[in-house]
């Protein structure tokens, strides 16, 4: 398949690890924010092909599992009213809140449906106009036009009975935020190149300047991540803090503007909560005042619920990059696809949930 198969050849894969070996002089710490990147590193074991001296970290980079516990309490409440009809991505239904899931929801009788696209949930809106029908709105940039252009289109539409749960999250605040942890040990980042599909690159030069990292925007495929890899570590080597895009057949530097401009005339930047890491500032998407009535954070008054992650589970830990899946202690035993503790574990881009599925060992790279 074009530009799948193209970017998982051995041998071109076995080149650039050379190239990297060849580069490498001393330890560097590197840190992949995208979740997407993350399972490409643990199936294709990426992270145990390259020199000793490189360790990849993962970071914040699964929109679902650092949505907080208390937003998905939030969702279960709105999912369990009659005359709600509560729609989802399906990588939500599974994610634990304090005491269930939206599938438990569902399976008590609560009207939770999963749909492709928020105009899916629109168009449900418009042919059902007894009912309340809530889109669960969350993701990071990639996610942000297309749950933007349904509220513009509900509100073209004059449909009073559609509302969004906000939870969307913004990349460059996450990655300031693990800079600034006094844990952290991250010298490179591999910037999400879906994410910067939308916005560009020039919001991260302001980091790599500030906190002298280099910061390059990579794919997904494993030459992709090699790439990337190679390109940080050759600044590491150079002293240099630059960002650099890996990822140009996707990737224009300016993003897409038309993206950007309905994102803008949408939503403004907010405070936002992440999953086991707290509210970090400017960090996330809230409606603006003119669409302020389709808030349905706001509509069902859910703003007194908050919630508490278990104090087993250890998902900040692990999506701020301080521990690997399976350094936690309830990893594959109290905490397994099938009784989860925290959204890492179940979320297709959860590091948890990559570490159970391809390496289920004591015994990894640490």
């Amino acid at each position: 398949m074009k530009y799948v198969d193209e970017f998982r050849d051995p041998e071109l894969a076995r080149r650039l690890l050379d190239q990297i070996a060849r580069r490498v002089t001393r330890p560097w710490n590197l840190m992949e924010v995208c979740g997407g990147q993350t399972h490409a590193i643990v199936r294709f074991g990426l992270d145990e092909l390259l020199p000793d001296e490189l360790r990849l970290i993962h970071g914040p980079g699964c929109p679902v599992c650092v949505t907080p516990i208390e937003m998905i309490d939030r969702a279960i409440a709105i999912g369990g009213r009659p005359g709600v009809i509560f729609c989802s991505f399906g990588d939500m239904l599974r994610v634990p809140g304090s005491e269930r899931d939206l599938l438990s929801v569902k399976s008590a009788g609560g009207d939770v449906r999963v749909v492709y696209s928020p105009m899916d949930a629109v168009e449900l809106a418009r042919r059902n106009p007894a009912s309340e029908v809530v889109f669960f709105a969350i993701g990071f940039e990639t996610t942000a036009p297309a749950n933007a252009m349904a509220v513009a289109q509900a509100k073209r539409l004059g449909l009073k009975n559609f509302s969004v749960l906000v939870s969307h999250v913004l990349v460059p605040p996450a990655i300031r935020a693990v800079l600034d942890s006094p844990r952290c040990r991250v010298q490179g980042f591999l910037a999400a190149g879906h994410v910067c599909s939308v916005m560009g690159v020039d919001e991260y030069r302001p980091i790599a300047e500030q906190y002298r990292v280099p910061i390059v925007v990579t794919g997904f495929e494993p030459l992709d991540i090699l790439q990337g890899v190679l390109m940080c570590v050759e600044q590491l080597e150079s002293s240099r803090h630059e960002v650099e895009n890996a990822y140009t057949r996707a990737v224009p530097d300016e993003g897409n503007p038309a993206a950007r401009r309905v994102i803008g005339e949408v939503f403004d930047v907010v405070p936002r909560k992440w999953r086991g890491i707290g509210q970090i500032p400017d960090s996330g998407l809230g409606l603006r005042g003119e669409f302020a009535a389709m808030d349905a954070q706001q509509r069902f008054d859910l703003a007194a619920i908050t919630a508490e992650e278990p104090a087993a589970c250890q998902a900040g830990a692990v999506l701020q990059g301080h521990i690997r899946p399976h350094e936690c202690p309830a990893f594959g035993t109290e905490c397994t696809p099938e009784h989860p503790l925290g959204a890492p574990m179940v979320s297709a881009e959860g590091a948890c949930a990559a570490y159970y599925g391809y390496r289920r060992r004591a015994g990894n790279r640490a």
